[in-house]
């Protein structure tokens, strides 16, 4: 005879057990796409761009909750597990402006290693208005469309001789030529915009 208590009981187990692994398996190939993405990012992944992946959004959150992911910002996630690096301060600082977003003027001076700066600060520029809480350190600079970006060390970035030039009347100008002259000697400049930026630095001590 069939249909009691117990076979009732052992057909919902099996029901759950059944969605249990189903979900599972769907949970893991979302983190198997997540990390597809974030490895080339500096294990970072936002809603934005899971949604560009056909990942919802909520994954992000059910995976964090996991312990897969932590929360970095709004928007903003990291895997767990990473290998820390020296530029993740800048990859962060850039990745929470958001989209279009890119190290600006003494950050990508600092970022390339070229001359001595101010750590406390992280200069990003951004096309648009950035909305949201200011965060300690950021310092972000709204400079519409330009034409300047590139990006270092896999970091969208000013291009390094606007960076300098950006810095003008901030930055001491022997440390400006310094900074020039090693991105000169490291490939960064061309000569004929390590030229262009020695010039206006000297234009500059003239005026």
């Amino acid at each position: 005879m069939n249909g009691g208590p117990t076979s009732y009981f052992a057909r919902f187990l099996k029901d759950m057990a059944q969605q249990y692994h189903f979900w599972y398996y769907c949970a893991m190939t979302y983190y198997d796409d997540i990390y597809e993405i974030a490895v080339d990012n500096y294990y970072l992944i936002s809603t934005q761009q899971a949604q560009q992946a056909g990942i919802p959004s909520v994954e992000l959150a059910k995976l964090a909750h996991r312990g897969k992911l932590s929360h970095v910002s709004h928007g903003l996630y990291r895997l767990v597990r990473h290998v820390p690096h020296e530029n993740d301060s800048y990859a962060i600082a850039v990745a929470r402006v958001g989209n279009g977003a890119y190290l600006y003027g003494e950050s990508v001076i600092a970022l390339l290693n070229l001359a001595p700066t101010d750590p406390s600060r992280i200069y990003v520029a951004s096309p648009h208005r950035v909305r949201g809480r200011k965060v300690d350190g950021l310092e972000t600079i709204v400079r519409g469309e330009v034409h300047d970006v590139t990006a270092y060390e896999g970091i969208p970035s000013q291009e390094i001789g606007s960076a300098i030039r950006s810095c003008i009347g901030s930055v001491m100008p022997e440390r400006l030529r310094a900074a020039a002259e090693r991105a000169r000697n490291e490939g960064y400049l061309t000569p004929k915009n390590y030229q262009a930026t020695i010039e206006a630095i000297e234009r500059h001590e003239k005026a």
